[in-house]
């Protein structure tokens, strides 16, 4: 079973910065048994090509946009197409973030649209679901996110909900001021986007403070196939070790099975 670990850097790093950082990458990775582990990087816009052309041919690391416009071109002013992040390099486009439905205005069609999109260029979209701390509150916590899910995959048959990754990210456990789940919090919720996508989507991951010192466990609920990772691994020594953390689970969960 394959574990991801992927990061967003959002609007962080230059292009040098990125070219840094993915050097660093590839030569630890090259000195690591990283088994399963599928390691995936998001840089902004500005840097993809950089680092695709530093990670793209050896493969082990995709290499992902933040966003991309449903259209493949047009009159759309500041916006960037799949078919464009897929000439820079990217291989993942990741789609829905909270801050982009907060801050920009996407809407559940509008993703919908979007994963859509990027389905029809071969890329894989990494669709972000979670919700805020009222409907948490109430207790509408897994109809929430199922119902985002739900929308976002709207018309799409078997074949192409198979290529969807799913990261779940509740909208008070992240950024620099969220609160870190706990593993009983996000137990029900990832019971049920295991039921209703567990084998049918290419992962499940979390998302939400993951550090260092809880990135285990997290990996040790029940259908949690990965985690998406902000400010840990926008270092690259948090992500290196965040790398070493799954692959010492995927080496444990494998010893456990035999």
């Amino acid at each position: 079973m394959t574990v991801w670990v992927g990061t967003s850097w959002k609007m962080n790093k230059s292009i040098a910065e990125s070219g840094e950082y993915a050097r660093g990458l590839l030569a630890a990775l090259a000195t690591r048994d990283a088994g399963a582990v599928r390691p995936f990087v998001i840089p902004p816009a500005t840097a993809i090509a950089t680092v695709a052309g530093i990670l793209g041919e050896d493969g082990r690391v995709l290499v992902g946009a933040q966003n991309a416009h449903w259209e493949d071109s047009g009159a759309w002013t500041g916006e960037i197409s799949v078919p464009q992040v897929a000439d820079a390099g990217a291989r993942m486009v990741e789609i829905g973030h909270s801050e982009r439905r907060e801050h920009f205005g996407e809407t559940d069609e509008t993703v919908r649209r979007k994963v859509a999109a990027t389905l029809r260029h071969q890329l894989i979209p990494l669709l972000c679901i979670g919700e805020p701390s009222t409907v948490k509150d109430s207790g509408g916590s897994t109809e929430f996110i199922l119902e985002q899910a739900a929308r976002a995959l709207d018309g799409l048959d078997d074949d192409h909900v198979a290529r969807v990754m799913i990261a779940y990210e509740p909208i008070w456990a992240i950024g620099e001021h969220g609160r870190a789940a706990t593993v009983d919090e996000l137990g029900e919720p990832f019971a049920a986007l295991g039921r209703e996508y567990g084998g049918r989507v290419a992962g499940l991951l979390y998302g939400g403070s993951v550090g260092l010192d809880n990135a285990a466990a997290l990996l040790g609920i029940e259908h949690v196939d990965g985690l998406f990772v902000g400010r840990t691994a926008w270092d690259l020594e948090g992500y290196l070790r965040l790398i070493d953390i799954a692959a010492g689970h995927r080496r444990s969960t494998s010893e456990d099975h035999q």
